[in-house]
């Protein structure tokens, strides 16, 4: 059975946990004390042209400014082909744009932007000002793929903009599509608004928080059941249900035991690997988790391991291990970029070709 464990009883943060059972798939954080940026959208001037990093600097009202490349600044916003011309020549300091936030800020280093916009619907994913980045997703294939694709075709999106069908969006009707896509469309007009009317830095749109996040981008049909121990949390969610998607309401539940939900679930000891550097494997063999700057190193230890009668069976067994948790570890620290990872040596064919399968 799956289903979305939202524990909102603590003052500081809100946590999401998707589960199978008892096994933690996915995890979200949302930190109350902190702002958080991702996925908001800004108003914002660039401060300084970088040549050397092919990037410009953006104040869009944060302590620190934004880094935005200039692969992701769109021709709107250029003077020029950027194969040909020079950065500088090409967009100046107080040019103001439309920014999204991509990373959140870290350390030293100011969040990354794009003047590609994407708002996420319950069912599809609204692009503006890219006309190339419809689609479908990945997840969906064969002759529904299909259909889809002709629903796509069908949907009234205006000239230059793009949607990307979500896996939620199985199913749906061409109404429950068109639907999604006018109330995105609507926000995309309000932002236009505030662009229009106030000068920057200006924040013009705020992404949903995490609850109601967890409800538009977690609950399917395949989720059997929502928990949530908070009263406020519970009512922001059964409000956006019972507006976006009321055929699921009878899968909200309100968790009231004493005992804690992530506890009762047996959910929080698999959140605390999250946090840790070394990640037990079932056989015995560990993983080593570690992030710098510029990549994911990730390495794979059979010193304890004991499954396998040999050597070589013993590397293709924790091997195999490895990679389901390695991906399930990504999933719940939110890493992403460049990752390296340290496979244990294998000789056979067969084994290589298995895991590479994995």
């Amino acid at each position: 059975m799956k289903r979305i464990l939202i524990n909102a009883t603590q003052n500081e943060e809100i946590r999401v946990a998707l589960c199978t059972g008892n096994h933690l798939y996915d995890f979200d954080l949302e930190n109350r004390t902190r702002e958080q940026k991702k996925s908001n959208i800004y108003k914002g001037h660039v401060t300084r042209v970088e040549p050397s990093l092919e990037a410009v600097f953006v104040e869009y009202g944060s302590q620190r400014q934004g880094f935005l490349p200039i692969r992701e600044i769109s021709a709107e916003y250029l003077s020029g082909n950027p194969r040909d011309e020079n950065i500088k020549k090409l967009i100046k300091e107080g040019d103001e744009l439309i920014v999204q936030v991509e990373k959140e800020e870290r350390g030293n280093k100011g969040a990354a932007l794009s003047t590609y916009v994407s708002l996420a619907g319950r069912y599809l994913v609204l692009m503006p000002n890219n006309p190339r980045g419809g689609g479908i997703s990945r997840q969906i294939s064969g002759k529904l793929r299909e259909d889809m694709k002709r629903m796509l075709s069908n949907l009234d999106l205006p000239k230059g903009m793009s949607v990307i069908i979500r896996t939620a969006g199985i199913g749906k009707t061409q109404e429950d599509l068109q639907h999604d896509l006018n109330h995105l469309l609507n926000i995309w007009q309000a932002i236009q608004e505030q662009n229009q009317k106030y000068p920057s830095p200006r924040l013009v749109h705020q992404e949903a928080g995490v609850v109601t996040r967890a409800v538009r981008d977690y609950l399917r049909d395949d989720i059997a059941e929502i928990w949530i121990d908070n009263e406020n949390a519970y009512i922001e969610a059964a409000g956006f249900i019972d507006a976006v998607m009321p055929k699921q309401a009878e899968k909200l539940r309100k968790y009231t035991d004493y005992e804690p939900m992530f506890s009762r679930f047996n959910i929080e000891k698999q959140i605390e690997t999250a946090y840790q550097r070394e990640v037990r494997l079932p056989s015995g063999g560990s993983i080593v988790i570690d992030q710098t700057e510029a990549l994911v190193s990730i390495d794979i230890n059979s010193a304890k391991s004991t499954k396998g009668s040999d050597v070589a069976e013993t590397a293709y067994h924790t091997n195999l291990e490895a990679a389901d948790e390695i991906a399930r570890q990504l999933r719940l620290r939110d890493m992403g970029g460049l990752i390296v990872i340290d496979f244990i040596d294998m000789n056979d064919n067969k084994h290589q070709k298995k895991s590479k399968s994995v």
